[in-house]
């Protein structure tokens, strides 16, 4: 347990520091190696890896229609039930999020607009590993589809049988994803920003992934010839605002929910309550031991701090200084808090909201910023698949009103071709006018 009011400046910093990610020479040299092996050899680079860390006998990239609907087929009815309904609570929060277009007359005759369109083809990654996640494959693929996007093309790394989890494919074809691609890691994120001759290149790219996939993005993102991403990403992590009224099983559950999502994920308790930070801590030692992901979920805790404070508004601060991906507010009146909580990524109000609604079927997004982003990013929403664009239309009116504005700051700022432009369009409605 670290008393927050007994800490110097520095052991503060410290105590709010993350997990170090992997970001070392070797990972970006790998990295770069990787996108320039799939630039020159495409398709048959992605196969090579894919086949070397993935499926030895994989026969191609893509899975086909009939495959994706033969798997989904297999998908048992609860489970089935339970992605219709977080399918229809993520679609009607992010169809409550659809822009609407502005037209505003900002002088006599000068008329501006603000418009919005989807984005015309998307990259949806959707991490392997140790569990599938359909949960992932909706949070990207219904926002999708809310924005009209054109083309969204899914990459997830193939099981030893050449396939992927029939919930991911059930997600995909509710999502009418029919471009779906057998390949995971920097390698896919490659092929979907540079282009191969299968998999026809994408203008953003969404999901997270191990350390490779976060660097792939971030160096694609980078090149004039690559592609946008969603965000910066890191490590997942929560923290949890408790008082003394709170339920200790309860923020130790949530504590533990995001330590069993990997080994370098951070949980975070900060109370004004000793009495249950020690009741947390005896309960997270009883939870963990029943947890099936317990090796990962102990290694995990091994990041966490136990942060007392003398107050609630002390408690905060140290809450908006970390600036956590997850927020979990459980104390007396955890709404009256939610004025003075500056940075998060996803807030969750009260002991009966746990981390985990958010992560599959209340409606919001579970990707969101990790590692302090949420400081300056914002969690995935329909904007992240549209883009937004301006639109000016002058009358000979709206010209001559505002003609001599902009010669005058042409001219200020000594760029005679653009103050030129206007004086021949005034010049030339003067002498119609004479004429």
């Amino acid at each position: 347990m670290l008393n927050w009011n007994t800490l110097s400046d520095a052991e503060r910093r410290d105590a709010l520091a993350r997990p170090v990610m992997k970001n070392s020479v070797t990972l970006k040299q790998t990295v770069s190696e990787i996108l320039a092996d799939v630039e020159h050899r495409g398709d048959e680079a992605v196969l090579d890896y894919t086949r070397r860390f993935d499926c030895p006998t994989l026969p191609a990239l893509r899975l086909s229609v009939e495959q994706r609907d033969a798997l989904a087929a297999q998908v048992s009815q609860d489970v089935e039930e339970a992605i219709n309904t977080a399918f229809a609570n993520i679609k009607a929060f992010h169809e409550a999020q659809m822009p609407q277009d502005i037209q505003l007359t900002t002088t006599p005759g000068v008329v501006c607009e603000q418009r919005f369109v989807a984005l015309e083809a998307v990259g949806l990654y959707i991490p392997g590993g140790s569990a599938p996640l359909p949960s992932t494959a909706l949070m990207l693929g219904v926002p999708a589809v809310v924005a009209n996007v054109p083309r969204k093309v899914l990459c997830t790394p193939p099981g030893k049988d050449g396939l992927i989890a029939p919930e991911i494919a059930f997600v995909a074809k509710r999502c009418g994803i029919e471009e779906i691609y057998l390949c995971g890691g920097a390698q896919a994120i490659a092929a979907m920003a540079l282009g191969t001759d299968s998999i026809a290149q994408v203008d953003k790219i969404f999901g997270p992934g191990n350390s490779f996939v976060t660097e792939a993005k971030q160096q694609v993102s980078q090149r004039a010839d690559g592609a946008a991403i969603d965000m910066p990403a890191g490590p997942s992590e929560v923290l949890v605002l408790a008082d003394g009224e709170a339920n200790p099983a309860f923020v130790a559950s949530d504590l533990l929910s995001q330590a069993e999502h990997g080994a370098d994920s951070q949980a975070i308790l900060v109370s004004n309550s000793e009495s249950l930070i020690d009741a947390v801590k005896a309960e997270v030692d009883t939870q963990l031991a029943q947890l099936s992901r317990n090796a990962i979920a102990v290694a995990a805790m091994d990041n966490a701090r136990y942060i007392l404070t003398t107050s609630l508004n002390e408690a905060v601060a140290v809450s908006n200084a970390y600036a956590p991906e997850h927020l979990i507010v459980q104390t007396e009146d955890a709404r009256g808090l939610l004025p003075v909580l500056k940075n998060a990524g996803s807030v969750f109000l009260g002991a009966w909201s746990p981390e985990s609604a958010g992560d599959y079927a209340s409606g919001t997004n579970h990707v969101l910023p990790t590692y302090g982003y949420a400081k300056n990013y914002s969690s995935l929403g329909l904007l992240d698949f549209m883009r937004r664009y301006t639109v000016q239309e002058l009358s000979p009116q709206g010209l001559q009103n505002l003609g001599p504005a902009i010669m005058t700051l042409a001219a200020a700022e000594g760029l005679d071709a653009h103050e030129k432009a206007v004086a021949l369009r005034m010049q030339a409605l003067k002498d119609n006018q004479d004429g």
